[in-house]
């Protein structure tokens, strides 16, 4: 059996300006993941971005190979800021990054399109556990925070929500996915109300007043 990765200059052109503007709003660095050494679409995809990053030329960019970045993930995850690379190797590389926040329920995720853009947390329903309390609802919250940020373009009511669950962390409350000893296990509902009673403190210290669309 064989399957073909087909990419057409448009797709590419369209993701890689995502990603530098992506960029410009957090550490302005992209890292373009491919494997150009073995993949002739992958040595088209390198061309095309190297050629919009000439729109970017105040975000930098580097190459790297779809297995060494799954490597350097696992090494030191500090090193990226956004990952540019193609539906396959993303799928891939997100499990990876998943497991380096300690659970695939931390994670927030973006499907970000021309016209239309779809937030929803990086794993899939979990109907082993429906109605046990057990799920963990910070990826699902991170992904409004994405929508604050990537489509309304309401950054510090991302930031709030943000720093609520980091504060929310910072209490060792933990669901059951994250648990380790010295920590509190609470449940989905609980965690819950816990980022939204911090959220409402962070939002009243730092005095943003209302949020209007």
């Amino acid at each position: 059996g064989f399957n073909t990765m087909v990419y057409s200059r448009d797709e590419v052109e369209r993701i890689a300006r995502m990603a530098f503007k992506t960029a410009r709003k957090r550490n302005n660095k992209v890292t373009s993941v491919d494997k150009a050494n073995v993949l002739e679409v992958s040595q088209f995809w390198r061309n095309v971005v190297n050629e919009v990053h000439k729109e970017f030329d105040d975000v930098e960019l580097n190459h790297m190979y779809v297995d060494n970045t799954a490597m350097q993930i696992v090494r030191n995850p500090k090193q990226f800021d956004v990952l540019l690379t193609s539906n396959l190797f993303g799928d891939i590389l997100s499990d990876i990054a998943g497991m380096i926040t300690g659970s695939l329920g931390m994670l927030p995720s973006a499907s970000i399109g021309s016209k239309y853009a779809l937030f929803e947390p990086v794993h899939g329903s979990a109907p082993d556990i429906a109605g046990q309390g057990k799920a963990n609802p910070l990826a699902a919250i991170s992904s409004a925070a994405m929508l604050f940020n990537y489509s309304f373009q309401m950054q510090k009511a991302a930031e709030v929500i943000e720093k609520a669950i980091e504060r929310t962390l910072e209490q060792n409350v933990r669901t059951a996915d994250i648990y380790s000893d010295g920590c509190e296990l609470i449940s989905t509902q609980q965690m819950t109300n816990k980022v939204i009673e911090n959220f409402s403190e962070i939002f009243n210290e730092q005095a943003l007043g209302v949020f209007t669309l």
